[in-house]
């Protein structure tokens, strides 16, 4: 499709709905994929080189935005009651496990593949541990789900244990990204 017709399609739609909904960047890919597919043979070895220059910046952006996307899921989680006390804890010890598990499993993937990896948008309320699941949106079938359980250790307080599960195992094993002190009063609920 056409940039400038993309850019006014755009303009229109936050224009109509005053900002509050942006066209999603999924529809460019599909719409992109379907002219691809159209016009293969119109592909020249210029642009295909082209492409593969400009591959390893594409993964990175991707990857960076896997990041932030799960970042935003974890303290959407936390609440704004939880978040201010474990945030810099999460930031130092957690949220970088959690990239490296991330990275390994894309690293697993092929470019066309994760190119499509969703993250669920809503994580779970109350004291239920998911925090945000890692899935292939071309299956729909999770890859990764991140958890954090609330723990009570006798004579110690509350915890939050952080882990995740794998497709790998069929989502049995817990794999242990750290545990969080919270204190020894009950905690609020999740997205609280």
């Amino acid at each position: 499709m056409k940039k400038w017709l993309q850019k006014m399609i755009v303009i229109f739609v936050a224009f109509i709905t005053f900002g509050i909904i942006s066209p999603s960047h999924e529809i460019w890919e599909l719409l992109d994929q379907d002219q691809s597919e159209n016009s293969k043979s119109d592909i020249s070895e210029h642009s295909i080189a082209e492409h593969d220059d400009n591959h390893s910046d594409t993964d990175e952006q991707s990857i960076e935005s896997i990041f932030e996307a799960a970042k935003a899921q974890s303290y959407l989680k936390f609440g704004t009651r939880i978040a201010p006390f474990i945030s810099d804890e999460f930031e130092s010890t957690i949220f970088p496990k959690m990239e490296e598990v991330i990275e390994s499993t894309i690293a697993k993937m092929n470019y066309e593949s994760y190119k499509y990896i969703n993250i669920t948008e809503q994580p779970s309320g109350n004291y239920s541990e998911k925090i945000f699941n890692l899935s292939d949106g071309l299956t729909g079938k999770d890859l990764i789900r991140f958890h954090v359980r609330t723990e009570k250790r006798p004579l110690e307080g509350y915890y939050y244990n952080f882990h995740y599960h794998t497709y790998e195992d069929r989502f049995v094993t817990h794999h242990d990204m750290g545990d969080i002190y919270w204190s020894k009063n009950t905690p609020p609920k999740w997205l609280s």
